[in-house]
This record gives structure tokens, sequence and C-alpha cells, in this order.
């Protein structure tokens, strides 16, 4: 048994062993307490195709939807559990392509690499876990961690031993060594410890880094195609790993079945990840018109991480700045430039998936991506769409998440007003319903 899992166990049994005991507001349902019905009074229960339906009962049994009626039913003599919601308006659960629970940036980020156990890790991550829950998130990517501290959350929560979203664990990044994703700025002995397997050298290295992390249990292989704002580095923004290393990592991703997604900023970092046959690009901020011609090839995907840019730029510029002047230089050179990235990007028929980088900004206030798509010109049900169907086909879960329908678990948020008027109503979570069990009912 690992730390981790002894960790994990033991906060269970503290908390009483129970995901009730665990959450503010305790579920009011299980799985396996019967049928559950939700009257709602404004669907939309698939933003592909933009229609709300009005007064809807979505018939809940077990963890999954079985039916949706017209009108408000349920009760009576059928029995069963009655939600109601009819003053809410009802969409699937949130998906967030790009989370980093076990951590938070703060003045105290850089001691936390030299003074958390991956045990301690995955005990943060089970906290944030439940925040982003709680904010209506009910799947998320995570994109670099631990391989120990991430997989055994991701197992408690499939377990239902830990309350949280859905999980879709990349593990530790995919990166060169001395690069984004390495570790950069302590003492030689020290980040001789730190350093993860995932670093490589050469293309052979790194297809063993890949394969290294699809057997710890990667369900995505992450990798930093270029330089990264957080690198305590002054190594710039642009391409760090070779064409062939890019190539060798995408092949041997691909054969062993795992997409692979690349944090990039450079435009030179981009298009050479792109023409390796990579899935999708985390961040993106200098892409440029051969980037987006590239993105056109059938399955590409950009994450384009707003807040992160919003969220480092506020933090260089201000006056409590704990950045060293590594990431302070790059915050301030890279965050304002990702707004008018995404705008150029869907003026040019990219498509986009929802995703935050949270983890860099604070856990729970993953929503607040949403304003600012519809500032970098989507309309509110875009922005939508992306966190929902967009965020589901790229992460290749389409089938389990983003909608709404029979057949499907039964993930589904509610809030106050309308979010295809003012996006901002989702930053509210009035109502959360995971795998058919209500974590939240305001």
């Amino acid at each position: 048994m690992t730390k981790v899992s002894v960790a994990l166990g033991l906060m269970c049994l503290a908390f009483g062993g129970s995901v009730a005991a665990q959450t503010p507001t305790a579920p009011t349902n299980s799985p396996d307490t019967g049928t559950t019905f939700v009257q709602v009074g404004r669907l939309l229960a698939d933003p592909s195709t933009g229609v709300v339906q009005r007064d809807k009962t979505l018939v809940i049994a077990g963890n999954k939807v079985v039916d949706i009626r017209d009108g408000f039913v349920g009760g009576g003599p059928e029995g069963g559990l009655v939600v109601d919601l009819r003053d809410e308006f009802v969409l699937p659960g949130l998906i967030d392509s790009h989370v980093h629970l076990t951590s938070q940036q703060g003045a105290g980020s850089r001691l936390d690499q030299v003074t958390q156990s991956d045990a301690d890790q995955a005990m943060v991550g089970a906290g944030y876990a439940r925040k982003t829950l709680m904010a209506g998130f009910t799947t998320v990517a995570d994109l670099g961690a631990s391989n120990e501290a991430i997989f055994a959350l991701r197992n408690a929560v499939r377990r239902g031993d830990v309350p949280g979203p859905r999980i879709i664990a990349a593990g530790s990044a995919v990166s060169i060594h001395g690069g984004h994703g390495d570790v950069n700025g302590f003492s030689e002995d020290i980040m001789h410890i730190l350093s993860p397997e995932s670093v490589c050298s050469g293309a052979d290295d790194c297809m063993r880094a890949v394969r290294l992390q699809v057997r710890s249990g990667a369900d995505i292989i992450k990798i930093t195609a270029t330089g990264g704002v957080l690198s305590n580095t002054a190594a710039g923004l642009a391409q760090q790993f070779t064409d062939e290393e890019l190539a060798a990592i995408v092949g041997a991703a691909h054969r062993m079945g795992r997409q692979v997604t690349a944090h990039a900023h450079g435009t030179d970092g981009i298009n050479a990840f792109l023409r390796a046959g990579g899935d999708s690009i985390e961040h993106g901020t200098y892409l440029d018109d051969e980037s987006i011609r590239l993105f056109h090839r059938e399955g590409v995907w950009l994450v384009p991480t707003l807040m992160a840019g919003d969220f480092v730029y506020r933090i260089a510029s201000g006056p409590n700045n704990f950045f060293t002047p590594a990431q302070t230089a790059k915050a301030l050179e890279a965050g304002p430039k990702m707004l008018d990235m995404a705008r150029r990007a869907h003026e040019g028929g990219v498509r986009i998936a929802f995703g935050t980088d949270t983890g860099v900004s604070a856990h729970g206030d993953n929503a607040g991506e949403f304003a600012l798509l519809v500032r970098a010109g989507l309309t509110p049900l875009e922005a939508v769409q992306t966190a929902t169907v967009g965020a589901a086909e790229h992460l290749r879960i389409s089938n389990e998440a983003g909608r709404i329908a029979v057949g499907m678990p039964a993930d589904l948020v509610g809030v106050h007003g309308d979010p295809l008027s003012d996006v901002t109503t989702l930053e509210h979570m009035a109502f959360v319903m995971k795998g058919g069990v209500v974590y939240r009912e305001d």
C-alpha cells in the first residue's frame, strides 16, 4: 500500500468514512436509494443545439438518466425523491480541461515543493477536488501533478471515497531536462531528488518517458513543448523539444492509445507540435496564421486558459508580487497577449475547449473563464459549449459527459438566471449533481 493510499484511507476514517460527512451540504441521495425526479423549469440538455426546453422532469435511477418527461412529475404513487428546480436553469455538469488539483499558486508555493510529500499533496488535492465539484465542474483533466498523488486521488474519487469531479489525469508532464516541467531554481542536490522520471532528452529517452507515464496510470500525456511562465528559469517561452523528440513522443503515446496535449506558448513550439501530430494545445499564446491552419486538422483543439494569463499578469504587476524575477518577466510578457490570442483563434474557426489552468488561479473560481471567453468574442452559448459538448469531445468522453440524455451519467448543474444571457451566472452554482448524487442544493 502506498503512502498516499494510507493517507486517503485515514482521511475517510477521520471524516466518518462517507462522502456525506466530507461535503458542506450532505448528498441528499445516493445511486442505490431508488428513483430521483428532478423537476426543471429551463433545461439546456444538449448545448450543441442551443435549444432550451421548459417544464421537464429528469428521471434518474442509479447514476444515470433513464427518462426525460414533459411537465413536472414524481412523488405520489411513484414514490422516489423529488428535487424542485422549477425556478432554475439546468445544464450538463461542466468540464474543465486543464487543472492542477494538488497545488495552488501563492507566496509559499515554491516551499511546498520541498516540504509536502506525495501524501500531503493528495490530501490537499482532495480539498480542492471538493471545491471544484461544488463550483459545478463534474469532470476535470488534471494536467500536471505527482503521479502518486493525482492517480491516488483520481481512484479515490472514482470509488466514492472522496467527493470530487471525474478526473482524467496526466500525472507528471513529459519535459526536457532543465525546461518547463523540470525542477528549477533550487540547489543541485534538491533538483536531483525532485526531478520526475518523465524528464527526458533525445527521441529514445522521450519515448521511454511516455511509456513510463502510461505504465504509471496516465489517462492522457501532457508535454511542455515550450518554456513556461511559472518555471523559475530565464529560458524564454519558445520551443524546447526538438522536432524529432516531439514526433517520438506523439508516436509513442498514440501507439499506446493516449492522446497528447502540449503546454505551448511560443509560435515555433505550437506549430512544431501540431506538425508532429499532437492532439491539442494548452495556452497557445503566440499562435499565428500557420498555427490556425494547422489547428484545422481533424481532432485538434485549443485550450486557451485565459484565467491563467489574467492571474499571472495581475500578480506580476501588482503590489504583492510573489513571483521570482524570471517568472515576473515572463508573466508580464505573456499574460496580456492571451485574450487577443483567443479572439484570433475563434475568428479563425479553431475549436476551443474550456480550460482554466486552475491551481495557478484559485480552485473553485473556475467559472471565471466564461466571462473571459465572452470578452474574446464567443457568445455565451459558445462559451457554454466549450465547457460541455466541446470539452467532452476534446477529452474523448462524449458518451460520459457534456450532455444530459437518456443513458448518460446524471451529471447536471443548476443556476438562477439565464447563462445564455449573462454567462457570469455560472459563477454562482445553486445545484450540483454528479452521478445521480446531489452534492449542492442551495
